[in-house]
C-alpha cells in the first residue's frame, strides 16, 4: 500500500512540476509535462487558418476527331456548343494551422496553406475572425509569413531552440485537423534530421504526436511551451508517423519574409554526393562524413575559389559537415557575400579553402546532391559526338554505359544504361582504349572509383570488387 501512494506521489509530482520548468532543463525532459496547463496556456497563440482560390475553369472534353491536314475540323463547331463550353470558375477551399509570433498580428504556417489564395481569413482561439495577407513565402522550405490587423495586443509563442532537442523528448501539437479547431495531440520526437524527400533543405522532425490535414503551419511544442516545429507533412497511411520544420530554419528567414516577402540564399556552385563505405575507403578517409565534390560549376565561387572535383567538404564555416544534405544547408543559410573558409580533403591531405559566397538565382538549383552510387559488371561503348549531342551532352569524350549485368555489381549498385564514364580511379576517359587501359590496371580486391555522367549531374560511384 505504501509503495502505491509513494508511486502516485511521484507521478503527481511529476505532472505538477513540468510546466514550470525552465526550458531545456534536464528535469523537464525526464517528466511527463502538465499538458492540461500548457493546453492553457498555449492555445491562445495558435490560429486556424482557412483559404480560398479561384480555380479557372478548363476544357474537360477532348472530342474523338483530330483536325485534317489544312488544320481545321469539320465537328469543331458541333462538339465546341455541347462538350467544350467552359464551366463556372469555382473557389478551392482549404485549412491550416498557425502560430503568432509577435503581439502586432505576424503569424507563421506553411506556404502550402496560402499560396495562391484570393482570400485569407485567421481564426483565433477566442473566436475572433480578421483577414490575412500574406507578407512572404519561401515555397523551398514550405515557410509563410501572414500578417492580421488586430486593435490589441495578441498573445505570442515563443520560440525555442530546434537544435537542442533530442529523441524522445516530449511535445505537443495544437492546430485544426480536419476542421476540428484547437485540437491538441501529445507524443515524443521519434527523430531528427529526417530527409523526405520534399524540397531541397529537407531536415525534420519526425513525432508520433498525432499530425493530420488541417494541422499543417501548427506549432509543435516542447515540454516548456517553447515552439521547437512548424508540423509540416504526414506519412500517407502510416499511423503515429508526422513531420515538423525545425523552428531554427523557419527563424533565420523571418526578417527577409517580413523584409523583402522572399527569401535570399546563398550560392557555392558545385555538385555533390554522400560518401558510401567504398568510396570513403577509395579516398583514404576514416568514417563516411564529409561531402565528396562531383563539379565545380564555372565562374561560380567554387570555382573562382579553388574548389576541385574530388575534394571532400569536412567542414565549413567552423561547423562539421556530416553529409551532403548538411552542406546544402549549411551554403543556403549564408549571407550573400559573407567570406567563409571550407576545410577540404585533397589528395589525401587537408586543406583551408577561403570562398566568398554568392547569390542563387531564384530558377536556379543549390548545392545538388547526387543520390545513386556504385558500378561494374557493365557493356560500354564510346561515345560519339552525334550520341552527346542526342544526350543533350557538349562535346564527347567518355564512354557510355548500353548494358548493365543482370543481377551484377553494377545493377546491384544502381549503374543504368546512359551513364557516361568520364573518369575510372582519377585517370580519364576520353576514348575506349582510355577506359580498357584504366579497368586492367585496378588492384585485385581493391575499390574501383569512377565518375559519371548523368542527365545534367555528374557522381562518384566506388566498389569494393574481389
Amino acid at each position: 500500500m505504501f509503495q502505491h501512494v509513494k508511486r502516485v506521489l511521484l507521478f503527481s509530482l511529476a505532472f505538477l512540476t513540468a510546466g514550470f520548468l525552465p526550458a531545456g532543463s534536464a528535469f523537464a525532459k525526464m517528466v511527463i509535462p502538465d499538458f492540461v496547463e500548457l493546453a492553457k496556456k498555449l492555445k491562445p497563440t495558435v490560429v486556424n487558418i482557412g483559404a480560398a482560390k479561384t480555380i479557372k475553369p478548363q476544357r474537360r472534353f477532348s472530342h474523338p476527331f483530330g483536325g485534317n491536314e489544312f488544320g481545321n475540323d469539320p465537328f469543331q463547331e458541333f462538339f465546341g456548343r455541347f462538350f467544350d463550353e467552359p464551366q463556372h470558375a469555382f473557389k478551392q477551399r482549404s485549412l491550416g494551422s498557425g502560430f503568432i509570433i509577435s503581439d502586432d498580428g505576424y503569424i507563421l504556417t506553411n506556404a502550402h496553406v496560402v499560396i495562391g489564395a484570393d482570400e485569407i481569413k485567421v481564426k483565433l482561439a477566442d473566436g475572433r475572425e480578421f483577414k490575412g495577407t500574406v507578407k512572404g513565402l519561401d515555397e523551398k522550405l514550405d515557410i509563410a509569413l501572414v500578417k492580421i490587423e488586430a486593435k490589441d495586443h495578441l498573445p505570442v509563442a515563443k520560440l525555442g531552440d530546434s537544435d537542442a532537442i533530442q529523441v524522445g523528448e516530449w511535445v505537443m501539437a495544437i492546430g485544426n485537423p480536419f476542421g476540428l479547431a484547437q485540437t491538441v495531440t501529445a507524443g515524443i520526437v521519434s527523430a531528427t534530421g529526417r530527409v523526405i524527400g520534399s524540397g531541397p533543405y529537407d531536415d525534420f522532425i519526425q513525432t508520433d504526436a498525432s499530425i493530420n490535414p488541417g494541422n499543417s503551419g501548427g506549432p509543435l511544442f516542447n515540454a516548456s511551451g517553447e515552439v521547437v516545429g512548424i508540423n509540416t507533412a504526414i506519412v500517407a497511411g502510416g499511423q503515429g508517423i508526422g513531420f515538423a520544420i525545425p523552428v531554427n530554419m523557419a527563424t533565420s528567414i523571418v526578417t527577409q519574409l517580413k523584409e523583402k516577402g522572399k527569401v535570399t540564399r546563398g550560392w557555392l556552385g558545385v555538385g555533390i554526393q554522400a560518401l558510401s563505405p567504398e568510396l570513403a575507403q577509395s579516398f583514404g578517409l576514416e568514417g563516411e562524413k564529409g561531402a565528396l565534390i562531383t563539379e565545380v560549376r564555372k565562374d561560380s565561387p567554387a570555382d573562382k575559389a579553388g574548389l576541385k572535383t574530388e575534394d571532400i567538404v569536412l567542414e565549413y564555416d567552423g561547423k562539421q559537415v556530416h553529409d551532403a544534405n548538411e552542406l546544402s544547408r549549411l551554403v543556403a543559410s549564408t549571407a550573400v557575400g559573407k567570406k567563409v573558409v571550407i576545410k577540404v580533403l585533397r589528395s589525401g591531405k587537408s586543406e583551408e579553402v577561403p570562398v566568398t559566397i554568392g547569390r542563387l538565382s531564384e530558377d536556379a538549383e543549390g548545392e545538388r546532391a547526387a543520390v545513386s552510387e556504385d558500378t561494374l559488371g557493365v557493356s560500354v561503348k564510346e561515345l560519339t559526338k552525334e550520341q552527346a549531342r542526342s544526350m543533350g551532352f557538349a562535346g564527347s569524350g567518355g564512354v557510355v554505359v548500353v548494358e548493365v549485368k543482370p543481377g551484377g555489381a553494377a545493377e546491384d549498385a544502381g549503374i543504368v544504361r546512359g551513364d557516361i564514364i568520364k573518369e575510372v580511379n582519377a585517370a580519364k576517359i576520353e576514348h575506349m582504349g582510355d577506359y580498357e587501359k584504366a579497368i586492367a590496371a585496378r588492384k585485385k580486391g581493391g575499390v574501383v572509383r569512377l565518375l559519371l555522367r548523368r542527365g545534367g549531374s555528374s557522381l562518384f560511384v566506388a566498389l569494393k570488387l574481389d
